[in-house]
């Protein structure tokens, strides 16, 4: 018996033989769990912002998104089946301890933020029903962190998937929007791209779309779940699937502001779970409105709660060198790991309590999220170059396609940086 089969038979047997359909369905969970976190709740409030505020001109954007998510986290797929390491520990054993920090530290960043949007997005569902944040912030909290303590990374996943599908509460709404799709069609050839607004929000739904912790987490997710590069096929299905749907759902709530409230009240601004509602009351009917929109965002925001969360403390472990892993509960040799997944969740309620309104800055945190991009993308980018054995690293003209389009997004963080800086 090989040394596979004695340390894990199930798998063996799996990568043993050609896999069927339903053996790769059974592998997805990483790709689909990490997209439908993508699709946050700070996304979600975007999505509606570009709606309202440029119709349907921001659809064009989701699509031509859809290759580029795509291709950044296949990426992470390979370094995680081809290495067995997540992102902060490959970064510290190819470039030290303290650049593994500084992404680390970037990372941390975005994490916060994404914490901090997915509650205050909770705690305005619970307001919009008539419950108060003190206890929905509270209960969430418990939640996630029951989740996290079960021992199982499959249980973790199978909960995020199924909270995160709750998102397809926007595919109603958008269909009872009536939206037109010849002026959908027709808004791809109307993109103001030389307006310094219409840019601004751009930047804010690429940052929506690629985000530091989606990264380290799906790393991370390939490894607990125990996959390997015989599995290769099946996680890149998985990362696919969940690209197109995301960017759907980004697509959907678009359309259904656009077709609405774009057309009724352009430039409403819509800047919390209740101003997004209340739009959309007078054509999806006041119930409708209220549930479809709550369903959407308490899913949005408990599964990105999640992933995000767990991103941070896989990063931090990684980039220390703590022991870290879901598939086994507390201890002595995982107690770091599990302290930095709780204090993250802690933190974000808190905060989320103590403050009146976090929803201002939901835009915000998108945009950081495309100005970290550089340094998320460049350190992805290096590692494929040198971790990857040289049967797993990219070639060709998709290894060309692949740099173009991060080369692309790093451009356009830059520039960003550059305009935000008053230098451009």
């Amino acid at each position: 018996m090989t040394q596979l089969a004695k340390d894990d038979p199930e798998r063996a047997g799996r990568s043993s033989r050609r896999l069927s359909w339903g053996t790769l369905f059974l592998l997805w969970g990483p790709g689909l769990v990490v997209m439908l976190a993508d699709t946050d709740v700070g996304s979600v409030v975007t999505a509606a912002q570009s709606g309202a505020v440029w119709g349907y001109r921001m659809v064009l954007p989701q699509l031509v998104l859809v290759p580029v998510l795509f291709l950044v986290q296949e990426i992470t797929v390979r370094l995680g089946l081809a290495t067995g390491k997540g992102h902060g520990e490959l970064i510290a054993e190819r470039f030290g301890r303290g650049w593994a920090i500084l992404s680390s530290a970037t990372l941390y960043i975005s994490v916060v933020g994404a914490l901090l949007t997915e509650f205050a997005g909770v705690a305005g569902v619970g307001e919009m029903f008539g419950v108060s944040k003190w206890l929905t912030v509270p209960v969430a909290t418990l939640l996630l962190i029951g989740v996290a303590l079960t021992g199982s990374y499959r249980k973790v996943e199978r909960v995020g998937i199924a909270v995160g599908l709750a998102e397809l509460a926007f595919l109603p709404a958008m269909l009872m929007a009536k939206p037109s799709v010849s002026q959908i069609v027709g808004s791809f050839a109307q993109l103001p791209l030389g307006n310094p607004s219409f840019l601004r929000l751009l930047a804010a739904n690429v940052g929506a779309v690629i985000m530091p912790w989606m990264i380290f987490y799906q790393q991370g997710a390939v490894i607990d779940k125990r996959l390997s590069l015989r599995e290769a096929r099946a996680a890149k299905h998985d990362t696919l699937a969940g690209a197109l749907l995301t960017q759907a759902i980004m697509i959907m709530v678009i359309v259904a502001v656009a077709a609405t409230v774009g057309i009724a009240h352009p430039g409403a601004a819509l800047t919390t779970v209740r101003d997004i509602s209340s739009a959309l009351s007078p054509f999806l009917g006041f119930v409708g409105a209220k549930v479809l929109v709550g369903m959407g965002l308490l899913g949005a925001g408990m599964v990105a709660a999640l992933v995000a969360s767990l991103a941070g403390a896989w990063g931090i472990s990684e980039a220390l060198g703590w022991r870290h892993t879901l598939n086994e509960r507390p201890s002595a040799t995982t107690a770091k790991f599990y302290v930095a997944f709780i204090l993250s969740n802690l933190l974000a309620a808190v905060a989320v309590l103590s403050v009146s309104s976090l929803f201002s800055v939901v835009v915000d945190v998108e945009v950081l999220n495309a100005l970290l991009l550089p340094v998320v993308l460049g350190f992805l980018l290096a590692l494929e170059a040198r971790a990857l054995p040289e049967a797993s690293r990219m070639q060709g003209l998709h290894r060309l396609l692949v740099w173009i389009v991060c080369l692309a997004v790093i451009g356009f963080g830059l520039f960003m940086i550059a305009s935000i800086a008053g230098l451009g």
